[in-house]
């Protein structure tokens, strides 16, 4: 190990100052007792001895590296990269010295590589509308953004990140976390790392429905043979989807979407269920996380710069809208008002996105409108949510909603309780959305300065922070902290719960 500066100057200066006295022969004498001689020679050299040892060669501690995540097995060009940077992960864990809090301890399966890995060889399958092998790359962040703001920083903090990617990031970042574990015993919540939303948007066309729920249906045969999984029988275990609850909820009674089985087996109703939209009726076992946006910091430098940016920003409209004119009835109805509106007012910038519209599908483009909005509009897409939510909210603009789901209902662990601090609520049914711009004007300055404020400063938490950030650089909580928090105190509630209702049903 290399000596530090002051190691460095204290031991050369030591070592000078011997040779100096040993080289000055005609200036000090020693006796001439050959054995007085002799015993000095030996002090001066046992002493300069125990010295380099301690400056040279500083005592360390050895730990044993952690079992590799992943199993052997050749993968594509871009599972290979995916797979370093999660080893790369493990290192920096090490390297580091980051803290946990003590309330949570995750411990992380070491899942047949069918379930994550294997998945990424079809990268060019993995849905059927695009091609996901360039935003399954660095693991799942997608490809790096080089004209956006902070890129010139030792670490570019921007990515084109695909909507449905967040279980890959989110995998990563467990990966490297501070509380995770790898003795189950110390584990207080069992992370199932499946990549159930890459693997059923690749079956959405897939007409027989064995086929389609085989793999679900073999992760929890695997899961069964776990004894992690039989202390409790999955109650103290969790998935992460990136797509919405739909696409694994099938009914037998409605049309088919393309959806699987997950989520109504039994086994994974004992589970808790990340997804970016759950079931606002019967998901009691599943909890919303954010979308993922563009902006994944490593450090907090790069956090609280870009928070100050929006902070400063100039925005010269009053409300804005991204989108494209949808079909049936309900979709069509709102955002065909909320364009008509928008085109009517030179208060608002539209970015119609219909006719494939290249500036829909540019991260600088979409972020600068609403950086230039002081309200953002968001109409339900194919289903509630919709990834333009967050986006909004990085670029400091107060969302506007028009439907509870969109939001109130979905995201409890992450957005303030009271939903007027950092957002506008207009029913789609009701008179207020068919005059948008008159209900806006009519909230004061000073409170849109409140709002605005509050929605900045929700920026951490809703950021999914680059999964080699060391936590000593990150300096906030990102989703993934968030999620593990809550999710823990949810576990500890549940287990307690039952050994009560267990402890009631012996007396």
């Amino acid at each position: 190990m290399l000596l530090s500066k002051t190691q460095t100057s204290t031991a050369t200066s030591w070592i000078e100052k011997v040779r100096y006295h040993k080289n000055k022969g005609t200036h000090f004498k020693f006796p001439v007792n050959p054995h007085f001689r002799y015993t000095a020679f030996l002090f001066v050299f046992l002493s300069l001895w125990f010295l380099l040892q301690v400056f040279w060669f500083p005592s360390t501690k050895t730990h044993p590296l952690p079992k590799t995540q992943y199993p052997t097995t050749t993968v594509s060009a871009i599972s290979t990269a995916s797979y370093e940077v999660h080893i790369n992960h493990k290192t920096t864990k090490k390297s580091s010295s980051p803290k946990c809090n003590g309330r949570v301890s995750v411990y992380v399966y070491n899942l047949p590589a069918e379930f994550n890995l294997d998945l990424l060889d079809g990268c060019s399958h993995l849905n059927v509308y695009t091609n996901m092998c360039p935003h399954v790359a660095n693991s799942g962040l997608g490809q790096p953004l080089d004209n956006m703001d902070l890129s010139s920083s030792d670490s570019n903090p921007w990515f084109a990140t695909h909507q449905f990617i967040a279980e890959m990031i989110f995998h990563a970042r467990v990966e490297n976390h501070p509380c995770r574990t790898w003795d189950p015993a110390k584990a207080n919540l069992f992370y199932v790392p499946f990549y159930g939303g890459l693997h059923v948007s690749s079956k959405f066309r897939e007409q027989n429905h064995t086929i389609r729920d085989a793999l679900a249906v073999r992760l929890i045969n695997y899961l069964h043979d776990q004894p992690t999984w039989r202390k409790r029988y999955g109650k103290d275990h969790f998935i992460a989807l990136g797509r919405t609850s739909w696409d694994f909820i099938r009914t037998d009674g409605g049309p088919d979407f393309g959806a699987n089985c997950l989520l109504n087996l039994p086994s994974v109703k004992n589970m808790s269920v990340l997804t970016v939209e759950r079931n606002p009726w019967h998901g009691s076992n599943q909890h919303g996380i954010p979308y993922p946006s563009y902006f994944h910091p490593s450090t907090s430098d790069q956090m609280l710069t870009w928070q100050r940016m929006m902070r400063q920003s100039n925005r010269p409209y009053l409300f804005s809208f991204i989108g494209a004119p949808r079909k049936g009835v309900d979709k069509a109805a709102i955002r065909d008002e909320m364009i008509k509106q928008c085109m009517e007012s030179t208060r608002c910038q539209l970015l119609k996105c219909n006719g494939g519209n290249p500036k829909c599908y540019n991260p600088s483009d979409i972020l600068t409108v609403m950086r230039e909005s002081q309200f953002c509009l968001q109409a339900p897409g194919d289903s509630f949510t919709r990834r333009s939510t967050f986006d909004s909210i990085l670029s400091g603009c107060i969302p506007v909603f028009f439907s509870r789901h969109t939001a109130y209902t979905q995201y409890a662990w992450f957005l303030p309780g009271e939903a007027s601090k950092y957002s506008v609520y207009m029913d789609e049914q009701g008179d207020e959305s068919k005059r948008i711009e008159e209900k806006l004007l009519k909230i004061s300055k000073e409170e849109v300065e409140k709002m605005r404020t509050t929605v900045i400063d929700m920026i951490p938490r809703l950021t999914y922070a680059h999964p080699n950030a060391s936590s000593s650089d990150l300096g906030f909580k990102d989703v993934v902290d968030v999620a593990l928090e809550a999710l823990a105190q949810h576990v500890r509630n549940k287990i307690q719960q039952d050994d009560l209702e267990i402890a009631e049903s012996r007396y």
